[in-house]
């Protein structure tokens, strides 16, 4: 069996379809370190901290709740919150069941001239225990399944935080799919942070160091007793556990003896890509850590035994101060805000961490504590943060209540999955594929932090989709979805005052109340410039009373397009 293995090893380190690279990372230097994880912030004055929230419970705080810990406010979620106090609405967000979606399917057969053909996968059937293909449409056509499915889940996702940690932990341990390029592991590697996303953080961070795609994206597969490699080790540390923050202060000895535990663990073979742990791979002598790990030594096991190691290596990690600390600074930074100044880091990381280390490292404790606090509805931290693309768009999508066609749709799905991964990609926020290891930059890199997502390329980029979803995002055999104006209007409360219409929309699109100019200029478009209300309430009681008259109809739309087109394209709608 092992020599088999090993045999395997060798092989899967010349495929070049999996596009395997080593990456032979030298240490970071001071100021790359820095740049990763920040200490010094300017003080933003904010002293709230961990208390409950008392304040008002309106559309206003609904729609940060929803912005921040969903893609987008659509009216349906912010109509259901209005309904509930703010504990019940936390109590939704973090413990209502919640559905694990069927597996992605076929939706590539027939696509592309010539056309894409999977023969192990019939159309309208999944692909993620199919065999292996090194066949580069196909694995084309089953990796644009994969992020239209997870799209798709993002775009439908319901009243629930389970699609927002998934990034949130496919950020923090980040991985390339694209560098791999086998969507059957990245399929794996994601139903497994689905599975952990709001469940104990060091079982994660076991699953994730076992999981196929990230044995294979930091060479823990190819980790072995006679050439250890530091890869996994170092992220394992860095980027996952402990962070290089003041309270960071592992060796680069540490670093070389991590990596000594971590090796025999591998993957099986490229049909069932199991992790699996090869005792004589594995190194037997003892590792000793330094006085940062309270001088922890980890005697050598042999045989089956040495992967237990691993647990007490990853026990060593996760009974670290520093551990829990930057664990909630990452969720912080994702949910909250990008810089912890001196205020936050007292009161809000430090009793957020302790909370996270009574719990034993469970999430929801301290998550469902950060969430209903004075500090998350603090003001200060309302519209302060320039939307991810992945807020941006599918958030646009769903605050516009853009449909998708009703299932079953398959080249039809491709076609649109394609279209708006290729929008993701130019705002640069592929999902599923990092820049890399650190994830995304606008989470992590001072001082810029989000607004890295804004430059003259992306901004244009993002207007840009607007427009096209105003006017109809085009796929396939001359099909486009789009953000309706007219029935967006239809389910606003008045929407015959254009007065009431605009303020309406502006709450739910936007956090902050726009301007007096700005809603003067989006009512001269209703009003088509003229200066009596009535010339809007007489077009759209007209069209009430006359849906399918095609002049009502595009008069309506017309100046609806164009006034949300202005309402959108305004700075508050990028801010979060």
């Amino acid at each position: 069996m092992f020599g088999n293995n090993l045999k395997y090893l060798q092989t899967l380190l010349q495929k070049q379809p999996l596009q395997l690279i080593r990456r032979n990372i030298p240490p970071r230097t001071a100021t790359e370190a820095s740049l990763l994880h920040p200490t010094n912030s300017p003080d933003r004055q904010i002293n709230s901290g961990l208390a409950p929230y008392t304040g008002e419970w309106t559309r206003t705080q609904i729609v940060h709740l929803l912005k921040r810990t969903t893609f987008g406010a659509s009216k349906q979620h912010i109509d259901a919150l209005l309904n509930l106090s703010l504990p019940e609405a936390i109590s939704l967000l973090l413990y209502s069941d919640v559905a694990v979606p069927p597996p992605p399917i076929n939706t590539y057969n027939g696509i592309d001239e010539p056309p894409i053909f999977d023969p192990n996968v019939p159309l309208g059937e999944t692909w993620v225990n199919a065999p292996y293909t090194d066949e580069v449409r196909v694995v084309i056509g089953r990796f644009i399944s994969l992020k239209t499915w997870w799209i798709d889940n993002m775009l439908y996702q319901p009243l629930h935080i389970t699609e927002k940690m998934i990034l949130f932990w496919h950020n923090h341990f980040a991985t390339q799919a694209g560098e791999l390029f086998e969507p059957r592991f990245t399929y794996r590697h994601l139903s497994m942070l689905r599975q952990y996303a709001l469940g104990n953080v060091r079982q994660m961070a076991r699953a994730v160091t076992i999981d196929p795609q990230m044995l294979v994206y930091l060479n823990g597969a190819f980790n072995v007793a006679t050439a250890p490699d530091e890869n996994y080790a170092r992220e394992l540390q860095e980027l996952f556990c402990i962070g290089k923050g003041a309270g960071s202060g592992y060796t680069e000895d540490d670093v070389q003896t991590a990596a000594r535990v971590l090796t025999g663990w591998t993957v099986s073979d490229l049909d069932t890509f199991q992790p699996i742990f090869i005792p004589f791979l594995h190194d037997t002598q003892n590792k000793q850590f330094s006085s940062f790990y309270n001088n922890t030594l980890i005697t050598g096991q042999a045989g089956a035994a040495g992967e237990t190691e691993l647990d007490q290596m990853l026990d060593m990690l996760f009974a670290t101060t520093e551990c829990a600390k930057f664990i909630c600074r990452e969720l912080y930074r994702f949910f909250v805000y990008h810089q912890i100044d001196a205020n936050t880091e007292t009161n809000v990381i430090e009793p957020l961490a302790q909370i996270l280390r009574d719990n034993n490292y469970n999430i929801l404790p301290a998550l469902e504590t950060l969430l209903l606090s004075e500090h998350f509805f603090d003001p200060l931290n309302r519209a302060v943060v320039i939307k991810s693309p992945l807020d941006y768009v599918i958030g646009l999508m769903r605050e516009g209540g853009v449909q998708t066609p009703a299932p079953p749709y398959y080249n039809e799905s491709w076609s649109l999955g394609s279209s708006i991964i290729s929008f993701l990609g130019d705002l640069q926020q592929d999902p599923g594929d990092p820049p890399n290891v650190a994830g995304w930059p606008a989470y992590y890199q001072e001082p810029q932090f989000d607004k890295l997502w804004i430059s003259s390329v992306t901004l244009t980029n993002r207007l840009a989709l607007i427009d096209v979803l105003l006017y109809g995002l085009m796929y396939g055999d001359n099909q486009a979805v789009k953000f309706d104006a007219i029935t967006y209007t239809q389910t606003l409360d008045n929407p015959s005052d254009p007065n009431t219409l605009i303020a309406e929309a502006a709450r739910q699109l936007c956090i902050y109340d726009l301007s007096d100019e700005v809603k003067l200029h989006l009512k001269g478009i209703l009003l088509d410039n003229q200066t009596s209300d009535y010339y809007w309430t007489l077009a759209w009681e007209y069209f009430v009373a006359n849906p399918t008259n095609t002049d009502a109809i595009s008069l309506i739309n017309y100046r609806l397009s164009v006034m949300y087109q202005y309402l959108l394209h305004q700075e508050e709608y990028q801010l979060a």
